[in-house]
C-alpha cells in the first residue's frame, strides 16, 4: 500500500489551519506544518532567490525550504492575481535544483474559478479519496476562512482597549481551536467560544478612539510576521485597527467589478492585483471618517506602488493621512516602531484640533 502522503502548503498568518483540516479531514493525508516564520525562513529564501524579485516569493520559497526540511513530500503552491501566478513554476525548479524531491501542485494551472477543477488538482494528494468528502471538507474550510477572519478583524479592532489582558489569550485559544478540529461541529464551537468570551470581557474604549485602516498586498497585510506584526503594535497603542483586505472579503464577499465602479473616479482602470481591492478599501475607510490610513506594500511590489498617486489624491479629497510603508528583509522593528508612533502622535494632535 502507498504511503500516506505529507502535505505542507508556506506559512501563510494562520490559514494554514485551513490546509490542514482540508488534507486531513477530506483527502485522509497528514497535513505537515511548516515552523513559524523566522529570521532564518527570510534568509533561506533570499539566498535562493533572484535579487528582484518580491519579499512574499523568498518568505514562501524558505518556508517550503522548512517544510521539506520537516518531512514533506507534497508542497502546495496558491495561485493569485498578480506574479503570485508565476511563483510556483520557479520556486519548484529552484527546490528541484537544491536537490529535493517532492510532488508539486501548483493550483495557478487549474485557476478557472471552478472549485471542481481545484479538488481535481487536490486529489493527487489521495488518488482513492472519496471525492464528496473531499468536497464537503472544502465547504468545511470555507467556514473555517470565513470564522477566522471575523474573529481576527473583532481581536484587533478591541484587544487594545482590553486592561486585563484577557483578548489575546481567547485569541490564541480560538486559533488552537481551529488547528484541533475535526469537524464543521468543532469550528462552530470554537468560533462560538470565542465570541462568548470576547462579550465578557470588559472594554475601556472611549467613545471615539483614533481608527487606522490598513491596506496592502495580499501577503504582506495579512501576514503578521511580514509586516512585522503592525496591527498588534497599533492596538498596543491604544488604536482601533481594521483591516478590509483577508480572504472573506475578497474573495468570498465582494466583487471586483462593483468595486471599480465604486472608485471609478479615483482609477478607471485595474492596475493589478490588489490595486482595485486597496483603494475601494481607502475609498470605504475614509468615507466612514477614519483617522489614518497605512499602506502595508511588500519591496517590487508594482500594483501597490502604482497605487501610491492613486491614494495620495484620495487622501487630498477626504483630508485623511496615509502613512506609506514598504517591506523587505532588512525592514527593522525599531524603524517601524519610530514611524508608527509619529504618525499616531499626528494623529492625535489633529483629534484634539479637529473642529
Amino acid at each position: 500500500m502507498k504511503q500516506q502522503r505529507k502535505v505542507a502548503l508556506p506559512r501563510y498568518g494562520e490559514y494554514n489551519c485551513v490546509l490542514k483540516y482540508i488534507v486531513e479531514q477530506g483527502f485522509e493525508a497528514q497535513c505537515i506544518l511548516p515552523p513559524p516564520l523566522s529570521r532564518r525562513t527570510e534568509e533561506l529564501g533570499a539566498r535562493n532567490s533572484p535579487d528582484l524579485v518580491c519579499t512574499p516569493f523568498k518568505t514562501t520559497l524558505g518556508s517550503m525550504i522548512e517544510a521539506l526540511e520537516a518531512g514533506a513530500d507534497t508542497i502546495i503552491m496558491v495561485h493569485g492575481a498578480c506574479r503570485l501566478n508565476y511563483f510556483g513554476e520557479l520556486q519548484e525548479q529552484i527546490l528541484r535544483d537544491l536537490g529535493y524531491s517532492f510532488e508539486f501542485i501548483n493550483l495557478s494551472l487549474y485557476n478557472t474559478g471552478k472549485i471542481k477543477d481545484i479538488l481535481r488538482a487536490l486529489k493527487v494528494i489521495n488518488p482513492r479519496c472519496n471525492m464528496v468528502k473531499a468536497g464537503r471538507a472544502v465547504y468545511d474550510a470555507v467556514k473555517m476562512v470565513e470564522h477566522l477572519d471575523d474573529t481576527t478583524s473583532m481581536y484587533y479592532q478591541n484587544c487594545g482597549f482590553d486592561p486585563t489582558g484577557t483578548y489575546p489569550k481567547i485569541y490564541r485559544k480560538f486559533i488552537s481551536d481551529m488547528y484541533a478540529a475535526r469537524s464543521l461541529a468543532d469550528i462552530q464551537e470554537g468560533y462560538r467560544n470565542a465570541n462568548h468570551a470576547f462579550a465578557d470581557v470588559v472594554l475601556e474604549k472611549n467613545p471615539d478612539p483614533i481608527r487606522i485602516g490598513i491596506i496592502g498586498d495580499y501577503y504582506t497585510v495579512m501576514d503578521p510576521f511580514s509586516n512585522l506584526e503592525i496591527e498588534q503594535k497599533l492596538a498596543d497603542m491604544g488604536v482601533e485597527v481594521h483591516r478590509l483586505m483577508n480572504i472573506t472579503n475578497d474573495m468570498l464577499r465582494n466583487s471586483e467589478k462593483n468595486k471599480q465602479i465604486i472608485i471609478r473616479r479615483f482609477s478607471e482602470y485595474s492596475m493589478g492585483a490588489s490595486s482595485t481591492t486597496d483603494i475601494w478599501q481607502a475609498q470605504n475607510f475614509a468615507e466612514r471618517g477614519f483617522d489614518g490610513l497605512i499602506q502595508v506594500k511588500s519591496a517590487f511590489c508594482m500594483p501597490e506602488t502604482d497605487i501610491m498617486p492613486v491614494l495620495a489624491n484620495l487622501s487630498r479629497e477626504y483630508s485623511i493621512p496615509v502613512l506609506y510603508l514598504t517591506y523587505d528583509s532588512q525592514t527593522s522593528d525599531v524603524g517601524l516602531m519610530t514611524r508608527l508612533e509619529a504618525f499616531f502622535d499626528m494623529l492625535e494632535m489633529r483629534k484634539k484640533v479637529a473642529p
